[in-house]
């Protein structure tokens, strides 16, 4: 069944955007800003199992040929003149037929996402698990990559200092969260990227998973 590119396009309009960040204020009456530039991986809503059906235009619990699940999420990431992520996942699968041994390949994606929906890069892999005579379930290891330019994640400076400066009690200033102006706001979307790893559903396939 071809993959469709729409699905894809639903899928990733479903992740939860942003990296990790956080305000808190220091002793000296600053904010201290954690935030990690590097691209953070995550799997969007929907996209984290897939269902193999034994006959066409079938979604009943009969009907179903394997099911298999993305766990066990991790990344690394390496700076340079770009950052890059390396995500690690397992896939755990299980079938209903174990009579005989099998081989199932099933599609991934993987996709550079600029705040939150800009697909700035995609690419799809794919993952084989092999299922010996007797067995129902059978795992397998898989990855994917990002680059991301360095300058395109790193906050301007003024956008840091205006984040971090001091403030004192009194201060016309004091009372104002950094974070809830809007260019600030508009500068960490933007500097947001993420890694996002799913299956490559078909349009059915997402369906199912949307509605089951």
């Amino acid at each position: 069944m071809k993959v469709s590119h729409i699905a894809v396009t639903a899928m990733l309009a479903l992740a939860l955007a942003g990296c990790s960040r956080r305000g808190e204020i220091d002793a000296t009456g600053g904010i201290v800003a954690v935030r990690s530039a590097c691209p953070t991986a995550a799997i969007p809503a929907q996209t984290g199992d897939i269902t193999l059906f034994s006959a066409p235009g079938r979604t009943d619990a009969a009907a179903i040929d394997v099911v298999a699940e993305i766990t066990n999420l991790r990344s690394t990431c390496a700076e340079s003149d770009q950052f890059y992520t390396e995500a690690t996942f397992t896939v755990n699968a299980r079938r209903s037929d174990a009579s005989a041994a099998r081989q199932v390949t099933l599609p991934y994606f993987s996709a550079v996402v600029q705040a939150g929906t800009n697909v700035v890069a995609k690419r799809v892999g794919q993952v084989t698990l092999n299922f010996a005579a007797g067995d129902y379930r059978a795992s397998a290891q898989a990855k994917a990559g990002s680059y991301v330019n360095k300058a395109a994640a790193t906050l301007p400076a003024e956008i840091q200092t205006k984040i971090t400066q001091k403030r004192k009690a009194g201060d016309a200033d004091a009372a104002i969260d950094p974070f809830a102006q809007p260019d600030v706001k508009a500068a960490l979307q933007r500097t947001s990227f993420e890694l996002l790893v799913g299956f490559n559903l078909t349009q059915d396939q997402l369906r199912y998973n949307a509605t089951r």
